[in-house]
């Protein structure tokens, strides 16, 4: 699960960057990819500490 953790925050990154170099467009994809990692490697989390 820490593999999840770790590509989100490179998105995340790379969505900063695009965004600072002013490519909103992937920026904003970026952070579209990077919150749903979040969301899974949450929902992976809660379901392994229930079992």
């Amino acid at each position: 699960m820490a593999d999840l953790i770790g590509l989100a925050v490179v998105f995340l990154i790379l969505a900063l960057i695009a965004y600072i170099l002013g490519a909103r467009g992937i920026a904003g994809f970026s952070m579209e990819i990077a919150k749903w990692l979040v969301i899974i490697f949450i929902i992976l989390a809660i379901i392994s500490f229930l079992l």
